[in-house]
């Protein structure tokens, strides 16, 4: 939050791009793709920011990991990375 209480959505959506990130460099670093499933739990779920229950309800196909802010991931197979997305009003 800022000084005035408002939500911070730069933070929110950085936050989002650091994941994303850390998901291509181990592509870089190890020289391979990663799953879908290693990426949840190698890299989204230690983050502590992953509602778990909606992400179970709606993630679809292709994936998408929803945040507990308005912000989520979502997998594209067609470049096989994730990028971030809104889901919730701002």
């Amino acid at each position: 939050m800022t000084d005035d209480k408002k939500p911070d959505y730069m933070a929110m959506i950085n936050q989002a791009w650091d994941l994303s990130n850390l998901v291509r460099e181990c592509v870089k670093k190890e020289g391979r793709d990663v799953p879908v499933q290693e990426a949840v739990e190698k890299f989204f779920l230690p983050s502590g920011i992953i509602d778990i229950d909606k992400t179970n309800k709606e993630s679809g196909s292709p994936p998408k990991v929803f945040f507990t802010n308005p912000y989520g991931l979502q997998y594209r197979p067609e470049y096989k990375d994730w990028i971030p997305f809104r889901h919730g009003p701002i």
